[in-house]
């Protein structure tokens, strides 16, 4: 599987539809009007600090997919709005580290679940075998998706961070779909 030419429709626990898809050079505008569209909390809980804008140095690190050492994904809504994202970045062989990011008005309808059911997929068919994360305590929405996703998870609190690691296992079966 090419991961840059992913695309999949996804209906979400209210109904609502997007698209998932791999992200692009050229969505640098979208995104940031997406990321107009998260509040102070969750810039905090997603980027462990407050944060108003990016660098060039991060702008280009973010639009600098090669989807091999990163995989990037972005949900679109039907009015074409960026209202979603999560990446893996490969750390060392067979490890990658995952984060995601979701608009404040599309919390809570199930996005990032499905954000983590198809960056875990492609993970997999590219042969890796651990996802970890760093999530801040207080961020229960987003330890939920991890501890509902259907991987074996390790979990362990260190220096006010919960570091999570999950398995990949090669030829199992997707995570289980949450009900529409």
């Amino acid at each position: 599987m090419d991961a840059s030419q992913y695309v999949a429709t996804v209906k979400l626990r209210d109904g609502s539809v997007v698209t998932v898809r791999a992200q692009r050079p050229t969505d640098f505008e979208d995104i940031r009007a997406g990321f107009g569209h998260v509040g102070a909390e969750s810039i905090q809980r997603r980027f462990f600090a407050p944060k108003r804008g990016f660098s060039e140095a991060e702008v280009k690190y973010f639009l600098d997919i090669d989807f091999v050492q990163q995989v990037a994904l972005l949900a679109i809504s039907p009015g074409g709005r960026v209202v979603g994202g999560c990446r893996y970045i490969v750390t060392s062989p067979g490890v990658a580290e995952v984060a995601f990011s979701v608009a404040d008005d599309w919390q809570g309808r199930g996005l990032g679940s499905q954000l983590m059911r198809h960056l875990s997929g492609i993970a997999r068919e590219q042969g890796l075998r651990e996802l970890v994360a760093e999530v801040l305590p207080e961020n229960a929405s987003m330890l939920a998706v991890f501890r509902a996703c259907g991987l074996p998870m390790q979990a362990r609190r260190e220096d006010g961070v919960v570091h999570l690691v999950l398995q990949l296992a090669p030829h199992a079966q997707e995570p289980p779909r949450q009900p529409d």
